[in-house]
């Protein structure tokens, strides 16, 4: 804070508290300045178009092929357990030569690994099926 300490005409010492704001006014409009340049930077990224969230019933179908995969690893077409990943990719491959070809609907555990369903994603392109889904639990409906 400044202050400027002089004489008063009538003899009495006056004091003059008044602030000296210049400097709060130059370090403001550095910072304005900085801020303008910085935010273009921050701000660019790829152009995408990005999917639209779609929340759609599942339409169970007989031809469907539910794959399950447990937190351990084990591999379940329907409820019969596939023995490894290659005898799941050879009745993958006998599916689809179908007309119309079947879609493969993934159920994975929460703790499961994220490797155990893309090795099921994997086995899937590896068959030549087209469309894969994944299904999840809805979340609970919330009342407000």
């Amino acid at each position: 804070m400044a202050m400027n300490v002089g004489a008063a005409d009538d003899g009495e010492e006056s004091l003059n508290s008044s602030i000296n704001t210049t400097p709060l006014v130059d370090v403001m409009l550095v910072l304005l300045i900085i801020f303008l340049i910085t935010i273009p930077v921050v701000t660019q990224s790829v152009s995408l178009s990005l999917p639209k969230e779609r929340n759609v019933p599942t339409q169970t179908k007989p031809e469907n092929i539910l794959l399950a995969v447990t937190k351990d690893g084990d591999i379940y077409w329907n409820t019969k357990r596939m023995p490894d990943v290659e005898a799941l990719v050879e009745a993958l491959k006998k599916e689809s030569v179908k007309e119309p070809q079947p879609e493969v609907h993934i159920r994975g555990d929460e703790e499961t690994r994220y490797e155990s369903v893309g090795r099921l994603v994997v086995a899937c392109q590896r068959a030549g099926i087209a469309k894969v889904g994944f299904i999840t639990e809805p979340p609970p409906n919330v009342v407000q």
